[in-house]
């Protein structure tokens, strides 16, 4: 089961927060057939959508954007509470190092993140920053710090087996909040200099609670554990509503030349079929 533990630390003025989230990038992998490249961005990006999901209230909503003009195109994921769905322009995509290892970096491109925050007030709230490396855990504590003006530290990682399928996925959030000493931020930032790379100590079977002990010298105070879940909203009677939006004229067209309408879910790839009879009940009701 893929979960999240918040935690504090340093006399409650410093948050952690530390995910697994292999079994949803497993599912994303699988179902949209991710190219090793692919898989790494998206699972780092979808592990730290699901940890910035769980630092807001229930019902409250954030659509992450990762816009790159790399390869794989731009990454959309929609979190909320634990809750989260996602997919990419490109999932085929696999560049390499000159080692050998997986270049990301250059998947992702130049761009913009963008985080629009629906939080049940009037208007929903958009904040930016640039992408300065690629690599989702630089670019995403340069948001924090740039754009949420937080001092933050994010770790993310995800392994692959030989096979190029996702062995784990997860990793961390640290945010310092006002009053937190110097000492304790020299400490932490100690800390973090001897821990392995998130993608080995995942990759070793760590635990959310094990990597916080890690980041806290195991002083540390648990403060809830929630369960992280794709979870898609797709429905036949959603995608209605948008063939209906398209006003008569255009469902006409659709119906005289191809007699159906077949859609799918960006999602999680599910299949929608509308007949030439459900189209022609749509028109009626225009």
């Amino acid at each position: 089961m893929d979960y999240l533990e918040k935690a504090y630390c340093m006399n409650k003025t410093v948050r952690i927060y530390a995910a697994i989230t292999t079994d949803m990038v497993s599912f994303y992998q699988k179902t949209f057939n991710m190219w090793p490249s692919s898989s790494i961005a998206f699972g780092k990006a979808l592990t730290i959508s699901s940890i910035m999901g769980c630092t807001y209230k229930a019902g409250e909503r954030l659509n992450i954007y990762v816009n790159g003009d790399g390869p794989i195109g731009k990454i959309t994921i929609e979190a909320t509470n634990g809750n989260v769905r996602g997919y990419m322009q490109n999932p085929g995509v696999f560049l390499q190092n000159n080692d050998g290892s997986i270049n990301i970096e250059k998947a992702i491109g130049n761009g913009l993140i963008e985080v629009v925050k629906d939080l049940n007030l009037r208007e929903p709230f958009t904040s930016s920053s640039e992408i300065i490396k690629g690599d989702i855990s630089n670019d995403f504590t340069y948001y924090f710090t740039k754009s949420e003006q937080i001092p933050s530290s994010v770790g993310l990682g995800v392994a692959l087996n030989k096979d190029s399928s996702i062995k784990a996925s997860g990793g961390f959030l640290i945010q310092v909040m006002p009053g937190c000493k110097d000492e304790y931020i020299t400490e932490l930032e100690n800390n973090l200099s001897k821990m392995k790379p998130v993608t080995e100590l995942i990759d070793e079977g760590y635990t959310p609670e094990e990597i916080i002990g890690l980041i806290t010298n195991n002083d540390y105070e648990l403060l809830e554990k929630i369960e992280l879940k794709h979870e898609c909203n797709c429905s036949k009677e959603r995608f209605r509503k948008g063939l209906k939006s398209l006003g008569k004229t255009t469902l006409e067209e659709i119906l005289n030349n191809d007699h159906k309408a077949n859609i799918k879910c960006n999602f999680c790839n599910k299949e929608y079929d509308f007949t030439e009879d459900d189209l022609k009940e749509i028109i009626f009701e225009l």
